[in-house]
């Protein structure tokens, strides 16, 4: 008998363990395939709550890719202007709208921007974070301890490669850029 209790137990445990887990795994669906991403709340606890929100109520959906530079990041997020399905949207403003929260104070850390990293854009504010955010396609050590990272894609990277590429006279702006298809958690 103390067996079965035992193995319950220890079940019950993996079981909770297991789900506490995946509540800070978020799929983001792009044109190609579905992107993993695992958050870090206990390293950006008040951005990886803001992306949670804005993701489960839908705001990321249709929201374009407005600023992709090839062998950097690709940038998205702006809820206000960026979402091609909105009344609101207008690509020529995309990247200078966020969503009707306030925005969040930097929580800055010692994890790297590597490949797949996300992070979150701002403007010359570091306290100016808000809805935007960006995935590097290679490491960015320069931006190291100056924007908040909160997360890092864990598999489907190669469906990050292929956002469509903004032009680079343009700082990167795309024509009839990529979208999030919708990003929720898993």
């Amino acid at each position: 008998m103390n067996k079965i209790i035992i193995r319950v137990i220890i079940l019950l445990i993996l079981t909770i363990n297991n789900s506490l887990g995946e509540e800070n795994i978020m799929i983001l669906k792009l044109k190609d395939g579905e992107v993993k991403i695992k958050l870090f709340p206990d390293v950006a606890p008040n951005h990886v709550e803001r992306i949670k929100k804005l993701a489960e109520n839908g705001d990321y959906d249709n929201v374009v890719f407005h600023r992709v530079i090839d062998g950097f990041m690709a940038q998205t997020g702006d809820v206000k202007f960026g979402n091609s399905s909105s009344n609101d949207f207008d690509l020529g403003r995309a990247g200078m709208g966020g969503s009707n929260l306030p925005d969040l104070k930097e929580e800055f850390s010692n994890l790297p921007h590597d490949r797949g990293t996300l992070s979150m854009a701002r403007s010359q504010d570091p306290n100016s974070a808000n809805s935007q955010f960006f995935i590097c396609f290679k490491p960015a050590p320069f931006l190291d301890r100056q924007y908040t990272v909160f997360g890092k894609v864990i598999d489907g990277m190669e469906f990050v490669d292929n956002i469509k590429r903004g032009d680079e006279n343009k700082n990167g702006s795309v024509e009839d850029p990529d979208k999030i298809i919708s990003f929720k958690s898993l």
